[in-house]
């Protein structure tokens, strides 16, 4: 008795010769590279569909035209699943803050999200981190068109991000996504 394993191979006359009947390695491929093109088409598909997250959007109407004008039977899920509440299309992912607690012209600071959202003219959301350029410090107060740093006075726009010039922090706050729905903007 020898202490190695004995390996065996053995085929029908089909797997042999390549058959239809048998289940072999390159039908495996051929289903899986087929199904992986189906998944493919379905993403890109869905892709198609309108609901993009722009980093800036109008309040709810915009995000209501662009599932319109994607068909009929996307638009009456999208109905759907707003009346359900269930599905995800009805909300988008990220931290939602309540339009209305954004003031036009100003903004407010999530200290624990890390993020600052701006309302710089009427239906015009942006959202920022609120983690200073400069050293690190977490922004504190959002007034007179401009987000302000504690630490060292840098302050930056609103729209932009962007620090002023006479600023300590010289690169602008990251941008982080927008997506208005309904009575909130959701940032991601």
């Amino acid at each position: 008795m020898s202490a190695q394993p004995e390996t065996t191979t053995s085929s029908t006359p089909s797997e042999a010769t390549g058959g239809d009947t048998a289940m072999n390695r390159r039908t495996v491929l051929r289903a899986a590279g087929v199904g992986g093109a189906g998944v493919a088409g379905a993403a890109a598909l869905a892709a198609c569909g309108g609901s993009t997250t722009p980093t800036t959007t109008a309040p709810s109407t915009t995000t209501s035209a662009s599932t319109t004008s994607s068909g009929s039977s996307t638009s009456s899920s999208a109905t759907s699943a707003s009346a359900t509440g269930s599905a995800s299309a009805a909300a988008p992912s990220g931290t939602p803050v309540k339009t209305a607690d954004v003031p036009v012209g100003g903004g407010v600071i999530n200290a624990s999200g890390l993020f600052v959202v701006t309302q710089p003219s009427a239906g015009q959301f942006k959202a920022f981190s609120a983690v200073c350029t400069h050293q690190g410090c977490t922004v504190n107060k959002v007034a007179s068109g401009m987000i302000d740093c504690p630490c060292h006075q840098s302050q930056f726009d609103i729209s932009t991000g962007t620090p002023t010039s006479s600023s300590q922090a010289k690169s602008p706050l990251p941008a982080k996504t927008a997506t208005v729905s309904g009575d909130s903007v959701y940032i991601a």
